[in-house]
């Protein structure tokens, strides 16, 4: 049973206190080098990473770098920062993956980051002709209210947070029409990681990691389930099974 906005609640501000834990990665991917030099290969597609509330295209960096380093078609949202209204930037987006399926004659697989992995899965909702897959990192549909980004939301942008309608609560929980994986990590102090969680079946499933939620798009176990995911043939979906060697890596799995 998937959770919902009455059930969860935001995590504990003591988790938002320590998220800059998560800076971390950034030094820990640097010596997992070679380790994910051996991520699986899949066949070159166009891929689009879209950043989280507030960020923009540089804060993508390190996953489209990864990316391109195994042969993908990498594209940043180029969007500037992600603080417009919930539903502002579906129609761009749409637009922008349907000419890179048009020029490419393959679908496009969307990588997105908290509030760009729920944009990500719209899109996807909305245009399954073009969508490959959808990976999230973070990103609360399932709850999107059950997070700690009020505060933020009102500083970036001089408004007050209007949280989601019970229609669109609903909406943004409902499976998608694509293979879908969910990345989610419980130290997360942003957003309460159960909002997080596809409900399993068919071609969705959740994988837990051990970072913070600013930490998720340097996590090196990470990088390598969003690799491990985009070497799917079309149409072979499997769910994510890390190997002995890896299985320490990932919570749910050791």
């Amino acid at each position: 049973m998937c959770p919902d906005d009455k059930t969860v609640r935001p995590p504990p501000l003591a988790l938002l206190a320590i998220e800059g834990r998560g800076l971390l990665d950034i030094p820990a991917l640097l010596a997992a080098a070679p380790f994910l030099a051996a991520a699986p290969r899949g066949q070159p597609h166009p891929v689009m990473v879209l950043p989280g509330l507030g960020a923009d295209d540089r804060s993508t960096i390190a996953i489209r770098s990864f990316l391109e380093s195994l042969g993908y078609q990498v594209h940043g949202w180029g969007r500037g920062r992600n603080v417009r209204a919930p539903e502002a930037d579906l129609s761009a987006v749409t637009t922008q993956i349907r000419k890179l399926q048009a020029d490419s004659g393959l679908k496009v697989s969307l990588v997105g980051w908290s509030r760009g992995g729920i944009i990500a899965r719209e899109v996807a909702r909305q245009n399954p002709a073009a969508v490959r897959m959808v990976i999230t990192l973070g990103s609360p549909f399932a709850a999107p209210g059950a997070s700690n980004v009020r505060a933020v939301w009102r500083l970036l942008t001089g408004q007050k947070y209007e949280p989601p309608t019970p229609e669109r609560v609903s909406r943004l929980a409902s499976p998608i029409p694509v293979p879908s994986t969910s990345i989610y990590t419980r130290a997360d102090g942003v957003v309460a990681w159960r909002a997080c969680l596809e409900e399993e079946g068919g071609e969705r499933e959740n994988i837990e990691v051990n970072t913070t939620h600013i930490g998720l798009g340097f996590h090196a176990p990470a990088l390598w389930v969003i690799a491990d995911r985009l070497a799917q043939p079309p149409g072979t979906w499997k769910p994510f099974e890390p190997s002995p060697t890896l299985a320490r890596w990932f919570p749910r799995s050791s």
